[in-house]
């Protein structure tokens, strides 16, 4: 009996290590083509000196481009202001008054934030803004007021300055 377990034994540990090396019973000698890895090409030396293609350029025709803030535009766009009157908003005057004239229309005397007074006149402009009306017995002058808001309808929106000072709406 003691015998035979040992052969028993024998034979298991003997078949573990048989399945355990599948290729130990085969013989390698003979090639197998299906395997067979495919031969790795050498890349000649003049291919790897070739000039690269251009990088890749947007193209907008007459549209927005898609990978450009509109918000990073504007900022480029508005740069310096210029001295005097030009470089003045609409926040930055008060009206102090309104002459009308038989022959020009009316006249609006304004002070600018330098402390100056300036005369102007329907269609003269400042800073982002053009003057459209001056109404002499309302006592206002209306501006038109460019707006860089990309969200917004209208590219401008229309402000008027009362009579008196700081009175902007």
């Amino acid at each position: 009996m003691l015998v035979s377990v040992a052969g028993c034994t024998t034979t298991a540990t003997q078949q573990q290590e048989q399945a355990a090396e599948p290729d130990a019973g085969r013989a390698t000698d003979t090639p197998n083509d299906d395997l067979a890895p495919a031969p790795v090409k050498e890349i000649p030396q003049e291919q790897g000196n070739l000039p690269r293609e251009p990088p890749f350029i947007y193209d907008p025709e007459d549209r927005r481009d898609p990978f450009v803030s509109p918000f990073e535009k504007v900022k480029e766009e508005r740069g310096p202001r210029p001295s005097g009157i030009a470089g003045m908003s609409v926040d930055d005057l008060d009206l102090t008054g309104i002459v009308t004239t038989p022959d020009r229309g009316g006249v609006a005397y304004v002070t600018g934030s330098d402390g100056r007074g300036y005369l102007l006149r329907v269609g003269e402009g400042i800073y982002r803004a053009r003057i459209i009306a001056i109404d002499a017995e309302a006592g206002t002058i209306t501006f038109r007021e460019q707006v860089d808001d990309p969200r917004s309808i209208k590219p401008y929106r229309d402000r008027e300055l009362r009579l008196g000072p700081g009175a902007a709406d």
